[in-house]
């Protein structure tokens, strides 16, 4: 396996960073981008490493916003806690910043458990963030008595997480959600982070109309809201059309309902900004399914790979992959504030995925280090055999 290289010179590849650059060489010292030049001379070191990578793309590292990096699930009883998330599930999908959400359990499934999570993947050599709490609202779990402290204290919280339109929901008043943005907001402010209130959409009926009355009713602007889940179904999908052309971000689930290439198409058409629009995969999150009676009937757990599948599906559709790819790496790096994220430029930490030509991965680097090399993971997580 080998110690990675203080320097690195990779050549020769077609650089999506995401604007296509054409063909580059790029410098990496330690975790960090340093140069990006047509040809990049030897360096008259020993510690160096050249990867030739001669008829392929680099491309960011992948941003994922919606992870449960500790699991979902529990609806159907404790047999049905989905398990943790490992390093390699993560990186072998070119994933190289996450950010890990609660669900549905707020009683076994923790912040402080969050937290320590994410800085696990972090040591292990990956990004992380937060969102602090889960589908409860105004109970949800916390690490202090509200989501203004909670951003302006623990680093890795950037925003709040709940529930809107969702039986499994606290069922929480539209007054309530507006408390909950006003505080991320705050905290956004104070601390310099984004402060987004980052909603899971169910398939209630209310849809989105109650952080439309917010937005009608109070000051706080639209792009303090990310909600994800969006392409249940048209009707959602109209909405979020809408929200989207107000100021906010929209987040579609990988591999949910309504595929990419239907909905990204329906909503350029309808004059949403490219740079609103992003794309997660839901990784290791429930998805249960219940009857009409509300009952519980069944369950699955979602897979971290959809960020490169609906990339995939996109170019196949039509789509640069310069396009493509903005919406799993520099849309939610911008619009999360993720800084040294989601672009190929000098100063920025060296997060990389290479494909082949057929969009294949072929290599992962996470910092400057190593993850994936030629297909094969390098770099496992702690207790991954």
């Amino acid at each position: 396996m080998g110690v990675d290289k203080m320097f690195k010179v990779l050549k020769n590849a077609t650089v999506i960073a995401p604007d296509n650059l054409g063909k580059k060489d790029v410098l990496v010292v330690n975790d960090t981008i340093v140069r990006i030049a047509d040809n990049i001379p030897q360096l008259p070191f020993d510690d160096v490493e050249v990867m030739d990578l001669e008829g392929m793309y680099l491309t960011p590292g992948f941003v994922d916003q919606h992870v449960h990096i500790t699991g979902g699930g529990g609806e159907g009883g404790f047999a049905t806690r989905v398990p943790e998330v490992m390093l390699s599930e993560l990186t072998r999908y070119g994933v190289t910043s996450v950010v890990g959400v609660g669900g549905t359990d707020d009683v076994t499934r923790s912040m402080p458990n969050l937290l320590a999570k994410a800085r696990g993947l972090e040591e292990e050599g990956i990004s992380t963030w937060i969102y602090s709490g889960a589908y409860p609202a105004m109970t949800g779990p916390r690490f202090t008595d509200n989501l203004r402290t909670d951003l302006m204290l623990i680093d890795k919280v950037i925003g709040g997480k709940v529930a809107m339109s969702d039986h499994r929901s606290s069922q929480p008043t539209t007054e309530d959600y507006a408390k909950l943005v006003a505080e991320t907001r705050m905290g956004g402010m104070m601390s310099g982070k984004a402060g987004v209130l980052h909603i899971h959409i169910g398939l209630g009926k209310r849809m989105l109309d109650p952080i439309f009355e917010i937005l009608e009713n109070t000051e706080v602007p639209a792009s303090n809201f990310t909600p994800t889940h969006l392409n249940r179904n048209p009707e959602l999908l109209a909405q979020a059309i809408k929200l989207a052309k107000m100021g906010s971000c929209i987040d579609f689930t990988a591999r949910m309902n309504m595929p990419m290439t239907e909905v990204i198409p329906i909503c350029l058409a309808a004059g949403v900004d490219a740079e609103k629009i992003t794309i997660s995969s839901d990784g290791n999150g429930s998805m249960p399914k219940f009857n009409e009676k509300g009952e519980y009937i069944g369950l699955t757990a979602a897979t971290t790979d959809g960020l490169l599948l609906e990339v995939q599906d996109l170019v196949k559709s039509g789509f640069e992959l310069s396009k493509a790819i903005c919406f799993i790496t520099a849309n939610p790096a911008r619009n999360l504030k993720l800084h040294k994220k989601g672009f190929i430029k000098v100063g920025n930490h060296a997060d990389f995925v290479v494909l082949d030509k057929d969009l294949n991965i072929v290599h992962v680097m996470a910092k400057g280090r190593i993850m994936v090399r030629d297909k094969q993971i390098i770099v496992k997580g702690t207790f991954e055999k």
